[in-house]
């Protein structure tokens, strides 16, 4: 609990952060409900994002606890403060290369079964949630509200955390293992095109 209290404390400031983003842009009320159902359907429109935030809960299932919910509380978090960045106007070079080496190289964790220490982890998955966030900040429709776009999307990729952290349960059964090895070998495949893509 000591550490979850720890990770909590950080929700403030991601708040602050995104709440400071309706001063940076004066988006009419008219589109705020707008605004928040784009954001929630944004993480859902490309494969890029599903399948590495996917790969984030399936990790953290297959390491356990506490990195079954560490992880998946520090993607969303460092998202925010990628999608802050994005929406201010900050740049982040090699976006799509971020994300396509994101889903690799979580791929590659899931299938060798890797077991780094858990700050590592944490830290692995918080750079990728900043190229994940970044690349929502920067894709915000014109005329909606920045503040609930932001929560939108870290509510589905909450969502999507919760799906691969379901499907990562399994892991506690040899059949399972062996599942969770073999979707993280297709994740791996998957983020490698991406990544190839993004480069070309």
């Amino acid at each position: 609990m000591n550490r979850i209290s720890k990770s909590l404390t950080w929700l403030p400031v991601i708040a602050v952060l995104l709440i400071s983003t309706q001063s940076a842009y004066a988006h009419s009320d008219s589109h705020q409900a707008a605004g928040f159902i784009t954001g929630f359907g944004h993480p859902w429109s490309g494969w890029d994002h599903i399948i590495a935030m996917i790969a984030v809960g399936l990790w953290g299932a297959q390491l356990g606890a506490p990195a079954v919910w560490l992880l998946p509380v520090t993607f969303p978090m460092v998202m925010a403060v990628g999608a802050f960045f994005g929406l201010i106007g900050v740049p982040l070079p090699g976006i799509e290369i971020g994300i396509g080496i994101s889903a690799l190289l979580l791929g590659t964790m899931l299938a060798f079964e890797a077991k780094p220490a858990l700050w590592i982890a944490a830290v692995m998955v918080g750079v990728f949630g900043l190229f994940h966030g970044h690349a929502h900040g920067t894709e915000l429709p014109d005329g909606q509200n920045g503040t609930l776009y932001s929560m939108g999307f870290v509510i589905a990729t909450g969502c999507i955390h919760g799906v691969g952290i379901a499907f990562g349960l399994v892991h506690r059964w040899s059949a399972g293992k062996a599942a969770l090895r073999l979707a993280g070998t297709a994740i791996a495949v998957v983020g490698a095109v991406f990544t190839w893509r993004a480069l070309a």
